[in-house]
């Protein structure tokens, strides 16, 4: 079993700072990539960030530049620097397998705001 377990999110004013935390637990499946996705009210669950194996990353154009994803032996990071309103949303970690099935955390709510 793959269980991801997020932690980190919060209120925080514009301009701010966050760092989200993921622990993965269970080494069952061999992880071809991990990431962050970010679900804002009333939209799809998209793609924030992204590492895979060998290190490549992936970013959303709207967070280029601010957020910076990192993964250790058990843990997956967000740094979220300069935040802006439009981060508002329910951050998802996930883990991609090597049988290319998804798993997710239950999501961690982070709302910028003044």
């Amino acid at each position: 079993q793959v269980q991801l377990v997020e932690s980190g999110g919060g209120l925080v004013q514009p301009g701010g700072s966050l760092t989200l935390s993921c622990t993965i637990s269970g080494s069952a499946f061999r992880f071809v990539a991990v990431g962050w996705y970010r679900q804002a009210p009333g939209n799809q669950r998209d793609l924030v960030a992204s590492i895979n194996r060998g290190g490549s990353t992936n970013y959303a154009d709207s967070v280029k530049g601010r957020f910076t994803i990192a993964r250790d032996m058990n843990n997956v990071y967000l740094q979220m620097n300069s935040l802006k309103p439009e981060d508002t949303g329910v951050y998802y970690c996930n883990v991609r397998t090597e049988y290319n099935v998804d798993y997710w955390g239950q999501g961690t709510q982070v709302t910028v705001s003044s």
